[in-house]
């Protein structure tokens, strides 16, 4: 698809002021469905894994709820802007948004601003509010990689101009993000990276070759930091370490073996009663599993394969190399997080401290998602606007 746009234009130029009302109606309406309903499903969940542990830390049911609310607001403002915003400025954006994530990535180790927790140097804190640059970074990758690949065309396939200086861009910002240390967002933008470049037209021997350069890298990584050492040790076998460091992995087996097919119901959960660590974030589709069963896992699991197809077609629909990237590496993105979260939660693959996106708890997870998806709306709108030759 990538050599059949090769001659295609990079953007389609329109005057950013279109009215609120052609753009709302230009929308696809299965991306807001999706992001709609996994946003509300998430909220009833958060509020389900979390009312004990709030009231036991600050005697509130609704504490962690408030917060997630305030997220999902600021979310949807950014989404709202995305919408706004001509996609041909997100190419604008991008060294600028490169930038800004790195003095971000870098202000985490500032004493004074970077916040430290459960042992992980990954927060900015301004006054009450705290924010985590790896979730922007991602984003980030992504609009980088989207600009320089619709402009070097038939130039990617080279080692010089179109594949070192994007994989040593992304490398760079996978050692800010990896030293946090977060294994989980570094591992999601080489993915992206990977993906993107194959569809840009990368040689499949560039690709393999750094895959086999980065494995050992990685192994090292895994076998010098006891923390990921445990992780693969647990996933290997998690029975025998049930009651240690396999403790996390093991509850969440039981949370889906306790929820059978329709569920125990919304609040009936019994794991979330300290029972499941971190059930509001990394693990809330243990929640899921649990409270509503495999019917709730596999209406979540559509609800993704509803936001993660449309945006796919988006790419694969598009006309211009800026749409056709951008749609694709947001898509990536988000499918390749969903999926490994997932993946971690019934044991399938080794625990990456991923949040689940537009479930989990998290506000800065939750803004970047949210703010994304805004993108996919204002590419699917100009594709319409584009379909009728119109030029708003």
């Amino acid at each position: 698809m990538a050599e059949a746009l090769t001659n295609a234009p990079t953007t389609f130029s329109l005057p950013s002021e279109v009215s609120r009302s052609r753009v709302t109606k230009s929308v696809d309406p299965w991306l807001v469905v999706a992001t709609v309903a996994l946003v509300s499903i998430g909220t009833v969940l958060v509020f389900s894994a979390s009312a004990v542990r709030a009231y036991g830390e600050n005697g509130s049911f609704g504490g962690y709820l408030s917060r997630h609310v305030v997220s999902i607001f600021v979310g949807f403002i950014g989404l709202s802007i995305a919408v706004r915003t001509p996609v041909e400025k997100w190419s604008r954006f991008a060294y600028p948004l490169l930038g800004l994530t790195i003095v971000l990535l870098c202000l985490v180790y500032v004493p004074g601003v970077g916040r430290r927790v459960n042992g992980a140097m990954r927060w900015i804190a301004i006054g009450p509010a705290r924010f985590q640059p790896a979730e922007l970074a991602k984003l980030a990758v992504v609009v980088y990689l989207a600009h320089s690949l619709a402009k070097k065309r038939e130039k990617v396939r080279s080692f010089s101009v179109g594949f070192l200086p994007h994989v040593g861009v992304a490398s760079f910002i996978v050692l800010l993000v990896i030293a946090q240390p977060d294994f989980g967002t570094s591992a999601i933008i080489f993915a992206v990276l990977g993906s993107m470049m194959f569809l840009a037209g990368t040689k499949i021997g560039y690709l393999l070759a750094s895959i086999l350069a980065v494995a050992p890298l990685a192994m090292l990584y895994v076998t010098s930091r006891p923390h990921a050492l445990a992780r693969l040790t647990v996933f290997l076998n998690p029975e025998a370490h049930k009651t240690d460091i396999g403790y996390q992995i093991w509850e969440s087996l039981v949370s889906f073996g306790s929820g059978g097919f329709t569920g125990m119901g919304l609040g009936a959960g019994r794991q979330k009663l300290y029972f499941l660590p971190e059930a509001h974030t990394d693990f809330i589709f243990a929640v899921v599993g649990e409270e509503l069963g495999f019917v709730g896992a596999v209406v979540v699991v559509g609800l993704f394969v509803v936001l993660i197809g449309r945006g796919l077609k988006l790419a694969f629909d598009a006309r211009y190399r800026f749409q056709m990237f951008l749609a694709f590496g947001i898509s990536a993105w988000l499918g390749v997080q969903a999926l490994t979260n997932m993946a971690v939660v019934v044991a399938l693959v080794p625990t990456k401290g991923l949040t689940l996106p537009l479930l989990s708890y998290g506000g800065s997870s939750q803004v970047v998602t949210l703010t994304a998806i805004g993108i996919l709306l204002r590419i699917s709108a100009e594709q319409v606007w584009q379909k009728r030759g119109e030029r708003a």
